[in-house]
């Protein structure tokens, strides 16, 4: 964050966004604003009530399944307990992010809102679905639910579909369009001015980052393993691009920014280089050390990390066949 930064001239691509940025949301119609004085605002923790509604009812069927699977199956089956503690990490950090005074000053600061950002994509969501919340979710509902669940989704009209949505070629694309486009200055400074947008926002990369790190870790086979180290690798590539293009990018994209970022000790400029650096290093290593452990897996042959799959029921046995036969 040096003066000689802002002394460069803009790239083709800085200079596009910039343009794009024109057509920004005034500040005084963001859904956050400072007040009168410009002091920093007080940040409390955001209790939404419908996202406080989906991390609770998400954590209770986890631990519902949980408890009936192992009831069945015996402890440690079908999900083990090791899981059982990665998905509670994930959602930690998931609640964290959504629901802490990160949330909140996120309003306020773009480096604020890339962490929240990428503590969705990068830490809860590979947490989330190493913790196999599916099968945990399917043995929360009685066995006349499973079934019917079970009925539902073996249904060539809904899996073909999701074959292809939860392929490695798809939840690649589909989560570098969703971090692309929703950095184009005008739909990010949408998703300040409106919490409905925000909360589309948010949901595009939650929910493409749990396809693409399902795509990732639930690798099989040596041929897919190898898709998902290059899955991993041009991942943080391009996402690498989009930080380096933010941290070294001598104009501010963000509007709603301008007004907001000084409050806090930083002018817009560094507060954007501040949120690039964020999405360029920290996550570039996260996708580095993903890489590393499958491309170790995938050299000596060891088995996927976090394929779903959910084992049925082992019968209690007969307490007549445990008695001691007469003599």
């Amino acid at each position: 964050m040096t003066r000689s930064t802002t002394s460069r001239r803009p790239g083709l691509l800085a200079a596009a966004l910039a343009a794009i940025g024109g057509a920004a949301v005034p500040g005084d119609v963001l859904a956050h604003a400072l007040d009168a004085s410009g002091a920093p605002p007080h940040l409390g923790w955001s209790y939404e009530p419908w996202v406080v509604a989906c991390l609770l009812a998400s954590a209770a069927l986890y631990v519902l399944g949980v408890a009936r699977l192992w009831r069945h199956a015996g402890a440690g089956r079908g999900v083990q307990a090791g899981r059982a503690i990665t998905f509670a990490a994930g959602w930690l950090v998931l609640a964290a992010a959504l629901v802490s005074p990160l949330d909140a000053l996120g309003a306020y600061l773009f480096a604020a809102h890339m962490v929240q950002h990428e503590l969705l994509m990068v830490i809860a969501a590979p947490l989330l679905v190493l913790g196999h919340p599916l099968a945990a979710w399917a043995w929360a509902f009685p066995p006349a639910g499973r079934r019917a669940l079970g009925r539902f989704f073996h249904r060539p009209a809904w899996r073909r579909p999701w074959l292809v949505l939860t392929g490695p070629l798809a939840g690649w694309t589909l989560h570098a369009l969703a971090l692309w486009l929703w950095h184009v200055p005008v739909l990010f400074d949408a998703a300040l001015a409106s919490e409905g947008v925000h909360a589309l926002q948010h949901i595009a990369f939650l929910g493409t980052a749990l396809l693409f790190w399902w795509t990732v870790l639930g690798a099989g086979t040596r041929r897919e393993q190898g898709i998902a180290i290059a899955s991993l690798f041009t991942t943080m590539v391009h996402t690498g691009a989009l930080g380096a293009l933010l941290t070294l990018a001598p104009v501010v994209f963000y509007k709603a920014y301008l007004g907001t970022a000084p409050a806090f000790g930083f002018t817009p400029l560094e507060d954007q280089q501040l949120g690039g650096l964020v999405m360029w290093v920290p996550a570039g290593f996260v996708y580095v050390v993903a890489g590393l452990v499958l491309a170790a897996r995938w050299l000596g042959g060891s088995r996927p990390v976090a394929r779903d799959r959910t084992p049925r029921p082992i019968a209690p046995a007969d307490p007549r066949s445990a008695a001691p036969r007469p003599r």
